[in-house]
């Protein structure tokens, strides 16, 4: 076995057998009488897999016999834990917004920006130049900054098109990248974002005219996973968004929804009465935003890099989501303008030290609950047989320290499944 990150870092498992051995296994798995504690910790454990599927996870001494060909992998006592996971991004599109964060540091905010024909407007501009490839091209950097953390899965948003083909190419693009680097990609098509420039004070023809088109094309190509929005002032209002959700739900496909970012419009709880995956942001959700998550099994995106990069001071309400025990998942909202972030490392100590999340917290919050994100619990996001063998190997005395550490990166080794889903 190779000593590194990187020349690991297109490790498969397809046909054949492997058993990952001399482990620290953290499986993320629910444990009884307690669902949304603990790590899952199974000291001396392994990992076997067969055909890119987990066959056991477990203490050592318990693993089955294997076959004569079973390669056998020996980990020195490292940390194993599933493959991280990053359910929200932006990471396809068009030039920078280096200019912006300047006239942050100078005192806009992001609400003036936006209607002043910065943020995502002018994200759009530059995207709609790029062909597919180009778009392909400059987001696989970012994306292989992600892989090199650890990451395995990853959500992808359309949003920066804002028209019929420029919705479909960014797309396009994501699904190119699934087939270009070892990373499970989820779609999520996002063309209720922001309001082209076009369509200025009409939003109600521009979900008619271009929204509700793409939906349908998109889904009549294969191109998306789930629908998301971005229920807001500066945006769409949840009868619009109801719009949108009632298209997905037509199309039998799941939706996703930024909300309650800078105001509250009642946007999460919209989103939950649609049975929504996630509802994502969530600054100014209220009680009865949480009520109706916590009985709709939607869970909560907390997004600490943009609450960063945009200096919010309003926090999500933590302690209301526990109490209620809705799942609260991480993600780094990687995008050119409120959180050009691409490390999913950094987003854990931003929850821990902005957020007050727990050490256990984080890292559920980038494995199991990132997984239910999106829809994929029953494959994803936990060490247990039958999951995809997604691991990440770690090189760390304790799972602390994958909170902890700022700007320093302790992969090991990365293993993600050749099978789709």
């Amino acid at each position: 076995m190779t000593n590194g990150a990187t020349d690991l870092l297109s490790r498969m498992s397809g046909t054949g057998e492997y058993l990952v051995k001399n482990a620290r296994l953290m499986t993320m798995a629910p444990q009884r009488g307690a669902p949304q504690e603990g790590l899952g910790i199974v000291e001396e454990g392994a990992v076997l897999v067969r055909d890119g599927k987990i066959v056991f996870a477990g203490e050592e001494k318990a693993a089955p016999q294997v076959t004569a060909q079973c390669e056998t992998i020996d980990v020195g006592g490292r940390w194993v834990s599933p493959g991280l996971i990053d359910c929200h991004t932006h990471v396809v599109y068009g030039g920078n917004r280096a200019k912006e964060f300047e006239m942050r540091l100078e005192g806009a905010s992001y609400e003036a920006i936006a209607r002043a024909g910065g943020g995502i407007v002018s994200t759009v501009r530059a995207t709609r130049k790029l062909s597919v490839d180009e778009l392909v091209a400059t987001a696989l950097p970012r994306v292989d900054a992600l892989l090199a953390e650890g990451v395995t899965t990853m959500e992808i948003k359309s949003g920066y098109g804002l028209s019929l083909e420029t919705e479909l190419n960014m797309l396009r693009a994501a699904r190119r990248i699934g087939e270009l680097r070892p990373v499970r990609v989820r779609t999520s098509c996002l063309t209720a974002h922001a309001l082209p420039e076009e369509y200025k004070g009409r939003a109600d023809d521009y979900i008619t005219d271009v929204v509700l088109p793409v939906i349908e094309t998109a889904h009549a190509q294969g191109l998306v996973d789930a629908v998301d929005g971005f229920c807001e002032n500066i945006a769409f209002s949840p009868e619009q968004m109801a719009r949108v959700f009632d298209k997905a739900k037509a199309s039998g496909l799941p939706v996703k929804l930024h909300a309650e970012q800078l105001s509250n419009l009642g946007g999460a709880k919209l989103a939950a009465s649609y049975h929504a995956l996630s509802a994502d942001h969530l600054e100014y959700l209220d009680e009865a935003g949480v009520a109706a998550m916590a009985e709709a099994g939607t869970v909560a995106v907390l997004l600490p890099g943009a609450f960063y990069t945009i200096h919010e001071t309003q926090k999500p309400p933590v302690a209301a989501l526990r109490k209620a025990r809705v799942p609260i998942a991480l993600a780094t909202d990687c995008n050119p303008g409120t959180s050009p972030l691409t490390s999913l490392l950094l987003t854990m100590n931003m929850a821990a030290t902005l957020f007050s999340l727990r050490v256990d917290e984080c890292l559920r919050a980038v494995t199991r609950h990132a997984a239910q994100a999106l829809g994929l619990q029953a494959s994803c996001g936990t060490l247990e047989a039958g999951k995809c063998a997604d691991l990440a190997v770690w090189d760390i005395a304790e799972p602390a320290e994958l909170v902890y550490r700022i700007g320093f990166n302790p992969l090991y080794a990365r293993f993600i499944s050749s099978q789709s889903l």
